[in-house]
């Protein structure tokens, strides 16, 4: 298994992106969520990285954060949902809000997101509504800092990828908000 590709960023689309790690470059399929925090082109780019493999396909699907891809994870285990329609869903909504949707049991946001219905809303919220509280439950302060670090440097004028990559690069959950600051 590849878990996490890195190096120059040789291309950069909405659904895919091509990173060459010296000897070989990467095609890897990406959510509109990875497409904007990922860096120019030309610049060194990371993802973590799942492989999926079919009878007729080789896949190798990338995601900026642990957390999207665990949310990729639990999305390709239900029922007709594949990695093509899980990408949608994380381009759709980030983390954070598919999960308070979920939660909640928000059947009209999920299906708001293009190519979910509302029997696709209802089973996903049926499937994962009691796996949020055990893959997101520790996770979920030190995301709610994390983004409280990146804008207080967007309000000190960095823009919004440069501070979320500072701040994936740099956060620490145990330090304080000045610390990581």
């Amino acid at each position: 298994m590849i878990y996490r590709v890195k190096g120059e960023l040789l291309e950069k689309h909405p659904d895919f992106a091509v990173i060459d790690t010296g000897a070989v470059a990467f095609k890897i399929g990406i959510s509109m969520q990875s497409f904007a925090s990922l860096p120019d082109i030309g610049e060194e780019a990371s993802l973590y990285t799942l492989m999926n493999v079919r009878e007729d396909d080789i896949s190798l699907f990338g995601f900026v954060t642990p957390e999207e891809k665990k949310l990729f994870t639990l999305l390709t285990s239900i029922s007709k949902v594949g990695p093509k329609m899980a990408l949608g869903i994380l381009s759709g909504l980030d983390v954070r809000s598919f999960e308070k949707a979920v939660v909640s049991g928000d059947v009209v946001k999920i299906k708001g997101i293009p190519g979910i219905g509302l029997k696709t809303a209802e089973r996903i919220i049926l499937e994962l509504k009691d796996k949020f509280d055990l893959v997101f439950k520790t996770e979920t302060q030190p995301e709610e800092s994390s983004e409280d670090v990146v804008s207080a440097l967007c309000n000190l004028g960095y823009s919004r990828k440069d501070a979320e990559n500072a701040v994936r690069i740099s956060f620490s959950a145990e330090s304080s908000f000045e610390e990581n600051l």
